[in-house]
């Protein structure tokens, strides 16, 4: 069930609608990560002045230079390790028109339901941004002292997160929260498995951004896999 879900979303990775997705997804992560930048460096500025008096030196009028050009390096770096997160998170604002032509083209009998409404949108994803990024952050911790299973830690980690988040918001569509939520419970192991096959591409560069598009494809088949009752080994 799960390598038939997840072949079918990569058969339709080219639909029109999935490219405006990630394409709306990516403007919208580069001009957030770069109006980030400006803040800090409006910061820097405003912290620093245009001179700066330093004990035995006296007045200095390249610190403001030094501690620009340091915030660009840092948030170049930062950027390489906020960029998947962010961009998740931001694509997943557009999920619903995913699993809508998912649905379009492989359940045309379904009947159409409401779009989730936006602030619900939201909240959701600011949660699971936050969840996302505090997660992986505990979980350097854990590479440090066990260096040699980094790659599992980080596949089991956010394979359980993406599973949890992109499934959820699948099923939200036809059953609501609550709904949801009983059938992720009943159905977790499959869920995570499912999950962590979204998760070994994180560790690629360019292609994991397309993982929340493949991973709202994937999870939308997987709930109606799962509704329709039939249930296979994975």
């Amino acid at each position: 069930m799960i390598f038939a879900s997840v072949a079918k979303a990569l058969a339709q990775m080219g639909d029109r609608r999935f490219r405006r997705v990630l394409f709306l997804g990516l403007a919208l992560t580069v001009a957030l990560l770069f109006a980030a930048y400006a803040g800090v460096l409006l910061l820097v500025s405003w912290l620093t002045g245009d001179v700066v008096t330093l004990p035995l030196v006296g007045e200095v009028r390249w610190v403001d230079d030094l501690l620009g050009w340091s915030s660009l390096v840092l948030m170049l770096t930062m950027s390489v390790f906020l960029m998947m997160p962010v961009a998740s998170a931001i694509t997943s604002l557009f999920l619903d028109d995913v699993a809508a032509a998912v649905e379009a083209r492989h359940y045309p009998d379904l009947p159409p339901v409401p779009r989730l409404p936006w602030m619900d949108t939201v909240r959701d994803t600011l949660s699971f941004l936050g969840v996302l990024i505090g997660a992986n952050i505990v979980a350097l911790f854990l590479y440090a002292i066990l260096p040699f299973a980094t790659l599992g830690i980080f596949w089991a980690l956010n394979g359980f997160l993406l599973g949890r988040e992109y499934f959820q918001l699948a099923a939200m569509r036809r059953l609501g929260r609550a709904g949801a939520r009983d059938l992720r419970r009943r159905h977790w192991p499959r869920i995570w498995l499912a999950g962590v096959l979204m998760a070994i591409p994180l560790s690629v560069p360019l292609l994991n951004l397309l993982i929340p598009i493949l991973g709202a494809a994937t999870f939308t088949h997987l709930v109606h896999a799962l509704q329709s009752g039939r249930v296979r080994s994975a």
